[in-house]
This record gives C-alpha cells, sequence and structure tokens, in this order.
C-alpha cells in the first residue's frame, strides 16, 4: 500500500517571489497546509488564502532574527530557503574561468548563497520540535558537488553551494543530537524556468527544462517521502541522492 504523504500544517518559505519560492507557496496551500509564512523582500507577496507574507533581507541579520520571532507562536514544520543568485544585478557571473573571478562578486555570491541560509538557520532551528518530525532544507544545486564536477568553471556559484552543503551536513549532525526527528537537507530542483536559469537556457536539451510548478511539487514529494536517517544529504527532484 502506497503510504498518503504527510504534509505540514505550517510551512515557511524564504525567497516566496522568485519562481521556485512563489510556486512553492502555492503547492503547499494547495495540500491543504494552513499556514505558509511566504518572505521576501518586500513583505507584500505572494497573497492568498493561507499565505502570510513577511519580509526579510538576507544580508541583514537582524531581519531575519525579527522574522523568526514573527513565526515563534506557530512555528512552521517545514522550512525551505528558495533563495538563491547565479548572476549579479550587474551581470556580474558565473565566472567560466579563474582569470575572471572577482573578489568583491564573489563576496556577493557567497553573501546571498550561503551566508544568509547560514543566518536563517541560526534563528528558525531553535523554533524547530525536539521531538517531532520536522524539515528544514535549502535550494542547492548539483554543480556544488564536488566528486561529481566535471566541468569546472562557474567558481563562486559552486563555491557557495558546495559551502552551502557542508553547513547543511554541519547542522544536520549538531541538530540530530537533541532532535532526533528532524530532517536537514539540501534540494537540486534541475533546471528550472526562471529568472535564475533564464541567461542559460539556450540549446538546452529537449524536456531539461521544468515550469516551477512542476519543480515545486516535485521537491515537495520527495520532502514528504525524507525521514532522519537522510539528514545531511543533498536530494535532486527525482528523491536521488546527489553525491558530496
Amino acid at each position: 500500500m502506497i503510504k498518503t504523504p504527510e504534509w505540514p500544517r505550517t510551512a515557511a518559505i524564504f525567497g516566496s517571489t522568485g519562481g521556485i519560492g512563489h510556486a512553492l507557496s502555492h503547492a503547499l496551500a494547495a495540500k491543504g497546509c494552513e499556514t505558509i509564512y511566504c518572505g521576501s523582500r518586500q513583505g507584500i507577496e505572494p497573497s492568498g488564502p493561507r499565505l502570510v507574507p513577511f519580509d526579510f533581507d538576507l544580508t541583514d541579520e537582524a531581519s531575519i532574527k525579527a522574522a523568526a520571532e514573527h513565526m515563534k507562536e506557530r512555528p512552521p514544520e517545514w522550512v525551505i530557503i528558495a533563495t538563491g543568485i547565479l548572476t549579479l544585478p550587474d551581470g556580474r557571473g558565473p565566472e567560466r574561468t579563474y582569470k575572471r573571478i572577482d573578489g568583491d562578486a564573489m563576496g556577493q555570491v557567497l553573501a546571498l548563497n550561503t551566508i544568509g541560509p547560514a543566518m536563517i538557520a541560526k534563528y528558525i532551528l531553535p523554533l524547530m520540535p525536539r521531538a517531532d518530525r520536522f524539515v528544514f532544507s535549502a535550494i542547492s544545486a548539483r554543480v556544488g558537488s564536488i566528486s561529481d564536477n566535471g566541468l569546472g568553471g562557474w567558481h563562486s556559484y559552486r563555491a557557495s553551494k558546495a559551502a552551502l552543503n557542508m553547513l547543511l551536513k554541519n547542522f544536520a549532525l549538531e541538530i540530530g543530537r537533541t532532535h532526533k526527528q528532524g530532517v536537514i537537507v539540501g534540494l537540486h530542483p534541475g533546471t528550472v524556468n526562471s529568472d535564475l536559469s533564464e541567461p542559460f537556457q539556450t540549446n538546452l536539451p529537449d524536456g531539461q527544462l521544468t515550469k516551477p510548478s512542476d519543480a515545486a511539487n516535485n521537491l515537495l514529494d520527495v520532502l514528504a517521502g525524507l525521514r532522519a536517517e537522510d539528514s545531511g544529504m543533498v536530494f535532486d527532484f527525482k528523491g536521488e541522492a546527489v553525491p558530496a
């Protein structure tokens, strides 16, 4: 008998105005989640039944702390960090050679892809229950895998995602000592039709580009099937482990 997925009653999406984050917010509502905290810099989108917007800035620790305080009375059972940057707003990145590495640009990528999610963990993980299952996840990328890297390039992005994966492993080990049912994982959504991937969609093989709504449902299905022993790993949209 196929077990019916157990969807959360409360959830939080950090980065709810991006393609994947927006789709995740509405997919969770469609699955019956009662309260979905939807975080963005403006704090006004998306809107709709069960969606509770809040504002935060990945580079402002105080705003992340305030967001956690906002959720304290009814903490999310599932948390998904759906933020990330590949190309900076000024057009820099991703670097195809080490000769193009720019320290300032690399710092910005690490701040958004690695340090920001770490700050979210700092303030959200203390809200998680000790005795019950919870999920804390962040959108990562297969290119963050060190052992699976056969092409090189994209230095700042690869490094930021590899560092994110290491942090998720660290958090899983630490919190697993006291929260035996917790699940902390990275997620590789595939190539999703979004602003992040738009400059790199040329010449993609047919069928490789995924709609945000499909990507969201794929990732939610993966999270629903994970257990405590999976904590600390990275999984793709098919539920397969991504090599470290």
